[in-house]
């Protein structure tokens, strides 16, 4: 039996001012964002493991993920496609966000989402929390007590990951989804949780009044909004648009032009 531990380092990151504005949702499946590798070191001397892991921003949910000896775009790639075909993405109605690393900047990886209709996004050069709750999402991962300090080879890190994002899925209560699952947010079934729970409390409430010195206790709901940089209220009074700035490469721009014309 293998003991998880749960990290609450989730959080939101205001990005500096005038820095393009990030993705906005309020439902889920909307704004997965690949960030999208950590590398994992294995027994042998200076060889690492790649692990590709695409993350729904709403609610936390690892969509996809992978663990290869290598790093390249066409990896990134198959990733990405097997992951728009599994969830059905349609043209239009999907924004990427990713960082700047080589397989994600790539002009092959940006045809196939130019092919597959999905708007990228990326963080800006030399700004670590443009990409907050991937970070916090690996720093949950490596802080298992379980963790190996290395891996033997491929197999040994797929399985240890295979464990442990079911786990991450299924029964984390993130702390940033208001102890939910990610699993209950992704599907919308925290509702019929909160219910349970709302009923719980109703029941002690009205046991014990006397216990609840602020009042009628209310089951907590995950945020219904989530944002990369949200605009702050400074920023709205200074007249910044709120509009989200799409594309953030040069590559990508030309590409849209191009296919625009």
């Amino acid at each position: 039996m293998n003991i998880r531990r749960a990290g609450c380092g989730e959080s939101r990151t205001s990005g500096s001012e005038g820095g393009p504005r990030k993705p906005s949702r309020r439902k889920p499946a909307r704004a997965p964002r690949p960030d999208p590798y950590a590398k994992l070191a294995t027994e042998l001397r200076n060889r690492y493991l790649t692990l590709y892991v695409v993350l729904d921003l709403f609610s936390r949910f690892v969509l996809a993920w992978m663990v290869s000896a290598k790093e390249n775009s066409a990896l990134a790639r198959q990733l990405m496609r097997e992951a728009a075909q599994r969830y059905r993405i349609t043209s239009g109605s999907l924004t990427v966000h990713q960082d700047r690393g080589a397989p994600m900047t790539a002009h092959r990886y940006f045809d196939l989402m130019g092919e597959l209709g999905i708007t990228l996004s990326h963080s800006r050069p030399r700004v670590s929390n443009d990409n907050p709750f991937s970070e916090a999402q690996f720093k949950t991962q490596k802080y298992q007590p379980d963790y190996p300090d290395r891996f033997r080879h491929p197999a040994h890190a797929t399985a240890w990951h295979a464990d442990y994002f079911d786990w991450y899925n299924f029964s984390h209560h993130h702390c940033g989804l208001a102890g939910y699952t990610p699993e209950q947010v992704f599907t919308g079934r925290w509702r019929r949780v909160a219910e349970h729970k709302q009923a719980a409390l109703d029941a002690q409430f009205a046991r014990h009044p006397e216990r609840f010195v602020a009042g009628h206790p209310k089951a907590p709901a995950p945020p219904q909004r989530v944002e990369l940089n949200p605009v702050t209220p400074e920023e709205l009074a200074a007249g910044v648009s709120t509009a989200v700035n799409f594309p953030t490469l040069p590559a990508v721009v030309q590409k849209s032009t191009l296919s625009g014309n």
